[in-house]
Order: structure tokens, then sequence, then C-alpha cells
């Protein structure tokens, strides 16, 4: 999670410009208008409950929330090697012990007031390591099998989630903010610990360098409106769909996002790996199961 906190005397050589307020960080919300629950918004609160024991220990401990962030990556270094040795229910348990050290950082810095700058540049920093690291293990697992068509797969992921993240911090050097695109960090961890439970990591990586190449090409776009004080895609009739779907300015926790979010894991659940040339995925998939059994 992300930790910043403006110093007194921080001098800034941007200039900020105001965007149209269609995009998702810039809404001005009715404080009266009631907020529409979501299965991602329940799931999302769910897992908050065991979390908040978690936060509280840590922060009764006085554990500095950079030393969670760093216990977080050295964690996810170690899903990273279970990944690269193909034991993917391993590398979800560990992935999902890291992320949990990942989570509870910013909200231990919030609560002991220990939010900085520099709090903000460490986690940042030790974020793109996790992401490298977790990608680098699947193209050494990929190379070992002698697949070379994932070992791109899987390097082009690589290159454009990296791209994705670096994309948003140079644009916000030049516009006050550029949260557009789908496929941020959280989406991209939730997706490689489906992909390790459940052996779909062919369809995830598909899935994460679709979407990723997306988040960049709206990253770039709306960089280019902002600068140039261009209006943003209409959402309205039936273009407002397409650019709500190929522009994604929407929150998380939305209804927009759930379709999203359902429309994802169908194409990585229902696709039968075969067909998608799955390195490690042996079985014939739930839709060749389900029709197997349609005809018995």
């Amino acid at each position: 999670m992300q930790r910043f906190l403006a110093g007194p005397g921080t001098l800034h050589y941007t200039v900020h410009i105001t965007v149209d307020p269609n995009t998702r960080d810039s809404h001005v919300r009715d404080p009266h208008m009631r907020k529409r629950v979501t299965v991602t918004g329940l799931i999302g609160a769910a897992c908050m409950l065991p979390l908040r024991a978690i936060i509280n220990l840590c922060v009764r401990l006085r554990i500095h929330p950079n030393t969670l962030t760093l216990i977080g990556v050295i964690i996810n270094v170690g899903a990273a090697w279970a990944l690269g040795y193909g034991r993917f229910r391993l590398a979800f348990v560990i992935m999902l012990v890291a992320n949990i050290f990942d989570f509870i950082d910013g909200k231990v810095a919030h609560i002991t007031r220990l939010e900085s700058e520099f709090g903000a540049f460490w986690d940042s920093t030790l974020d793109r390591f996790s992401d490298l690291a977790l990608i680098t293990g699947l193209i050494f697992l990929y190379s070992k099998l002698g697949r070379s068509d994932y070992v791109m797969v899987a390097s082009l992921a690589l290159i454009f989630s990296i791209m994705t993240s670096y994309a948003r911090a140079r644009a916000e050097s030049l516009v006050e903010r550029c949260k557009v695109g789908f496929m941020e960090r959280p989406e991209r961890i939730v997706l490689f610990m489906i992909g390790a439970i459940t052996n779909r990591m062919a369809g995830v990586l598909w899935v994460i360098l679709v979407l990723s190449v997306l988040a960049v090409a709206n990253r770039i776009y709306y960089t280019y409106l902002a600068l140039n004080r261009l209006p943003m895609p209409t959402k309205e009739g039936v273009a407002g769909i397409f650019n709500r779907a190929c522009f994604w300015t929407d929150e998380r926790a939305t209804l927009p996002y759930d379709l999203w979010v359902v429309a994802i894991l169908a194409f990585v659940w229902l696709v039968p790996p075969g067909w998608l040339g799955d390195p490690m995925a042996q079985d014939a998939g739930l839709v060749a199961w389900v029709a197997e059994r349609i005809k018995n």
C-alpha cells in the first residue's frame, strides 16, 4: 500500500493541470449518497476482518511500516522460487502471507503516524522488486520446460506490468493524477494467486499481458488529453459503453469493476488449458468437463 505525506518545505518542479472529473479519483461525491454494495466490496470487507487484528498487533509491537514492507518483499522472493519450480500451491500460500505484509504496511503507517515521503518511495520501489521476482520465477519455469512461447508471454507481461507503473509515475510529474487503466498491481497480485491455486497460470498471464498493454495505452492517451486540455472520452450511449470498457476510469468495488472481474475469471477458468497451450495444466478444463458430463 502506498504511503505518502507531503512534508513542509517540499519543492515541486511540476505544473499540475486540473483534468476532466470523469477520472476515477476525481469524482465529487454526494456525502448523503448511499454507496452501492458490490461483490468485490463485500469480499474486501470480509478480508479486512482478520487483517485488523494483524494491524493492531503490529501497532502494539511498534513494528515500523518500512520493516513490514521489506518482510513482504523477502517472502515474495520465496513465492518466486516456488513458481520457478512449478510448485504453484506452495507459491499461493507464500504469496498470501507476503501480501498481508504488503497490505498492512500502509495501514500501520497511518495509525502510528509514520507516513513519510521516504516510506512512499520505499514501498513503491520494493513493490517493483516483488513484481519482477514473481514473473521472473515463471520465466525460469517455462525456460526449463523448453517453452519459448510462454517465456515470451511472461517476458512481455513483465515489461508491460512495469510500464504500467512507470507510465503513471511519469504522467503524475506532468498532470495531477493518472489512475486510469484496469490492470494495476493489486489486480496482478490477486490474479497470480488465483492462477497458482487453480493451476491456470497461462490464462492469468494472457489476461495480465493484454490488460497491461491496454492500461499503458490508457495512461498515454489520458496524459495526452490532459496536457492538451482536451475532453475525456464520453461515457454516454453505445460509445460510452465501449469507452468504459477500454478506457478504464471506474473505481474498484463498483458494478463495472465487478463485471470486469467476472469476465476475467470466466476466461481464466472456462477456457480449456489446451487452447492456450498451458505448459503446466494437464486437465481438459471446466468447459470440457461439463461437456463430458452432459454427453454421459
